[in-house]
């Protein structure tokens, strides 16, 4: 990447960029390089976008309050920050001020609080301060009564995983990027000028290419690279989410005091209205396996309780898992190859949520930086984002949406079909629930399921064939 050879006009057969994985951090790159100018494709191989690692998230934007003093991670996370409070009116994204809470709950703890305060100054956070039981109980009344006291993150919220890099990716494709799913590269070559991917279906011509493969990252290094910067160690996290009820029962984000293995189990409410425990931290080997363990997730519900007594007796509606892409590191793994125009972007783990857009930025100036240059579009287009959160108005309650089809989460069928035809269709069932909600309520498909297959009957093969799915 580091020739002017790449001033030149692009040939309309050879991308600027081709992006490996279309998770978060892949359809927030995706942006920022076709706002840029560059001519972009994302190349996912699963059936659908946020099929990997970024599925299994916890949904919080972090401030960076607690990661490592000038780190990459930390500068990613602060510009994410940033950038997405400036831009989710333009997208319509929802954003629920709940605050963060770090209980101590053993005098050691308690005396770890006055670190994480000072750490949290010298992140550039400073409004983060100590809370003492008093005051801590009248913020979180419902709060065991165990609690001795807890540091204070006024700025920590929960957001809609699941729209922003939807978002994100659909703004790239309304500018003019491409994206191919169900595809994975086989091999591939570069000549010096311009790497020679080979797929199932064809060959691609790009420039530069950008490894977000997440959990395959390493492996994708190996296979054409030769070598990877890094190794995957993947980290399963289990979650239980409780009924709705329960988010009556807190207010902010309920945080650990954090062990030098993990930042530990999170109560959190969420902008779909239901309250999340987890995740936890297992080691494994494999990189697919993200089944659930009844013991973990009993042990996760008691966890839950010990904190908020009051969840004793709310239904747990559903649970989950979902594999982050750890390294031997902690910090994120990003490394730019400038001889074979080869971007890694790995080790993106719990905070890639919100250090996305961020890490997007970095990676263009890094590019940009190389001697690459593009024209940046003038006036792009902002797509605007459904709404899936509870605090504001849900189409259910707007005229002309077809009527209710899953009532547990309050789904109308024109949500349903908009997703079925958007610029970013769903392709797969996993998919449309991310999008709507469909099927994810008390009763997990239950009541709704025969109404959803005569709307989506043949939909899903439609889709992948053509592009497009009309719905019934």
């Amino acid at each position: 990447m580091n020739s002017d050879r790449f001033k030149q006009r692009t040939s309309p057969n050879i991308y600027d960029v081709v992006i490996v994985g279309a998770g978060v951090v892949g359809c927030a790159l995706a942006r920022r390089f076709t706002l840029e100018g560059a001519s972009v494709l994302i190349i996912e191989k699963c059936t659908d976008i946020l099929s990997g690692a970024s599925k299994g998230n916890s949904a919080l934007l972090h401030t960076g309050f607690d990661a490592p003093e000038e780190s990459l991670e930390l500068s990613c996370i602060k510009a994410g920050y940033k950038e997405y409070i400036e831009i989710r009116n333009k997208f319509q994204l929802p954003l629920l001020k709940t605050t963060a809470l770090v209980v101590a709950w053993t005098k050691e703890q308690v005396q770890q609080l006055p670190n994480i305060v000072a750490k949290a100054h010298a992140n550039g956070i400073t409004n983060v301060r100590l809370v003492d039981s008093e005051e801590l109980k009248n913020l979180e009344p419902n709060l065991s009564s165990k609690a001795l006291g807890a540091v204070l993150v006024p700025d920590e919220y929960a957001i809609d995983p699941w729209s922003a890099p939807l978002a994100y990716l659909t703004q790239s494709i309304d500018n003019g990027a491409k994206l191919m799913l169900s595809t994975e590269i086989s091999e591939g070559n570069f000549d010096g000028e311009v790497w020679h991917l080979e797929t199932q279906a064809q060959k691609i011509k790009c420039r530069t290419v950008i490894n977000c493969a997440g959990l395959y990252g390493d492996i994708l290094d190996k296979n054409l690279l030769g070598e990877a910067s890094f190794e995957i160690r993947p980290r399963k996290g289990q979650f239980v989410v409780f009924d709705k009820i329960a988010s009556e029962l807190m207010n902010a984000i309920i945080l650990p005091v954090p062990t030098a293995i993990t930042k530990g189990i999170v109560v959190c409410k969420t902008v779909f209205g239901n309250v999340l425990v987890g995740p936890t931290a297992e080691e494994q080997e494999s990189r697919s396996d993200s089944s659930v363990n009844t013991e973990t997730l009993a042990k996760l519900q008691q966890a839950a309780i010990e904190i908020i007594p009051e969840l004793q007796g709310v239904d747990v509606t559903a649970t989950y898992s979902g594999i982050r892409p750890a390294t031997e590191e902690k910090d994120y793994r990003i490394s730019f190859n400038q001889d074979k125009n080869w971007i890694s972007v790995g080790g993106i783990r719990s905070t890639g949520l919100t250090a996305a857009l961020g890490i997007a930025s970095y990676v263009y100036k890094k590019y940009e930086g190389a001697g690459n240059h593009h024209k940046a579009l003038s006036d792009p287009s902002y797509p605007i984002m459904p709404n899936l959160a509870e605090h504001k108005k849900r189409d259910y309650s707007a005229p002309g949406n077809d009527g209710i089809v899953c009532h547990c989460e309050l789904v109308s069928k024109r949500e349903i079909i908009n997703a079925l035809n958007s610029n970013v269709p769903a392709k797969s069932l996993e998919g449309l629930k991310r999008r709507t909600r469909v099927t994810m309520g008390r009763c997990q498909g239950f009541y709704c399921t025969g109404e959803l297959s005569e709307i989506t009957q043949g939909c899903f093969e439609q889709s992948i064939a053509v592009g497009k799915c009309h719905g019934k």
